[in-house]
C-alpha cells in the first residue's frame, strides 16, 4: 500500500498526472519532427535567394544557410521584420553576407524591381528557394487582380523563377526549390474558374495553389533538361508557423486554451520544417535529380493530378499570359 500512498494526496496525484502527460507530449513531439538534414555540406560562396524568409521555415532556412557560409538574399514583403530577422541571424552566425531585399509576391511590379536590383548586384545565382506562401486567407486579390493564394503561392513564384532563369543557367549546376505541401493531394485545378472569380473557398483555393506548385515544378524540370539547372518540390510537414494566422481555430481564445495544446505535439518546429528544404538545396546526392517531390528528406510520390502533363502545359500557358511573360 505504501507504494500508492501518494494517490491519497490530490495535489501530488494531479502533479504526477500532469508530469506524465507533458513527458508523453514531448516524446510524441520529438517523434513528429521527421527527417533531418545532418550532412555537413558547406555553401561557401553560393548565392541563394529565399522568399518569405523573415519568419517560420524561411527564417530557419536562412539561418542554417548562413551557418554554412552562403551569401543569402532574404526576399520579403515586410522590410521591418526582414531586417530584424537578418540582424538576429548575422549576430548568431557571424555571417555578414545576409541581405534584405523588398519582394512582394502579390505585385508583379515588385517582383520585376527585385530581380532588376538583384542582377545589378550579383552576376550569378546558385539556388532559388521559393518558400513564401499564404494559406486559407479570406477572399482578397493581388495588385494585379489575382486571387491572393494563387497569385502569391503560384503566379508570383512562377514570374520570379522565370525572370531569374538566365542567372541560374549561367551559374549551373544550380537548383530551384519549391516549397509545396501535402495539400496538393487534395487540390484540383479549376480550369473553368482558375482565379476563383465565380466562387471562393479558402481551403480549395489553397489546395489548388499547392497543386499548381507541383505541376509547375514538373513542367519546369522538362524545360530545363540539359541546362544544369534542377528543380524539385517538397512538403515541409505540418509546421507551427504564422502560416496558420488565418485559421480561426488556431487564433481564438478557446483554441489557445484547449486546441493548440492538443495539437502541439504533432506540429513540427520551424527548424525541423526547414530540413527538407535544406536537403533539396544542398544534398550532393540530388545533383542530377529534377522534377521530383520530397518529404522528410525522402523521395515521395505525388498525387495523380500532379502527373497530368496536359494540365501542367495548360497551367504554364495561362501563367505565362497572366504574368505577361509572353
Amino acid at each position: 500500500m505504501g507504494l500508492f500512498a501518494f494517490m491519497k494526496s490530490r495535489p501530488i496525484f494531479w502533479l504526477s498526472v500532469t508530469g506524465t502527460a507533458v513527458g508523453i507530449a514531448c516524446f510524441v513531439k520529438d517523434l513528429m519532427q521527421g527527417g533531418k538534414f545532418d550532412k555537413p555540406n558547406r555553401a561557401d560562396g553560393k548565392v541563394i535567394i529565399v522568399t518569405g524568409s523573415n519568419t517560420g521555415i524561411g527564417k530557419e532556412t536562412v539561418r542554417e544557410l548562413a551557418k554554412r557560409g552562403a551569401k543569402v538574399y532574404m526576399a520579403c514583403r515586410d522590410m521591418k521584420k526582414c531586417e530584424e530577422a537578418r540582424q538576429e541571424i548575422v549576430l548568431e552566425t557571424r555571417n555578414k553576407y545576409i541581405y534584405c531585399r523588398k519582394c512582394d509576391l502579390a505585385s508583379m511590379d515588385s517582383i520585376h524591381k527585385f530581380v532588376d536590383e538583384f542582377k545589378k548586384e550579383q552576376s550569378h545565382l546558385d539556388i532559388l528557394i521559393n518558400n513564401a506562401g499564404v494559406m486559407r486567407c479570406p477572399r482578397s486579390i493581388t495588385t494585379d487582380g489575382f486571387e491572393m493564394q494563387l497569385g502569391v503561392n503560384h503566379l508570383g513564384h512562377f514570374l520570379l523563377t522565370n525572370l531569374l532563369l538566365d542567372s541560374l543557367k549561367k551559374s549551373a549546376p544550380s537548383r530551384i526549390v519549391v516549397v509545396s505541401s501535402l495539400a496538393h493531394t487534395r487540390g484540383e485545378i479549376n480550369v473553368a474558374d482558375l482565379n476563383s472569380e465565380n466562387s471562393y473557398d479558402e481551403g480549395k483555393a489553397y489546395n489548388q495553389s499547392k497543386l499548381a506548385n507541383v505541376l509547375f515544378t514538373r513542367e519546369l524540370a522538362k524545360r530545363l533538361q540539359g541546362t544544369g539547372v534542377t528543380v524539385n518540390a517538397l512538403h515541409p510537414g505540418v509546421v507551427d508557423t504564422e502560416l496558420f494566422r488565418h485559421m480561426s481555430f488556431f487564433n481564438s481564445f478557446f483554441a489557445s486554451l484547449v486546441f493548440r495544446p492538443l495539437v502541439w505535439p504533432f506540429l513540427k518546429t520551424p527548424k525541423f520544417g526547414a530540413q527538407t528544404t535544406l536537403y533539396a538545396a544542398l544534398d550532393e546526392d540530388l545533383h542530377n535529380v529534377s522534377g521530383q517531390y520530397f518529404s522528410d528528406c525522402a523521395l515521395k510520390d505525388v498525387a495523380p493530378a500532379a502527373k497530368d502533363d496536359a494540365l501542367a502545359k495548360w497551367l504554364w500557358a495561362v501563367s505565362e499570359k497572366w504574368t505577361k511573360l509572353k
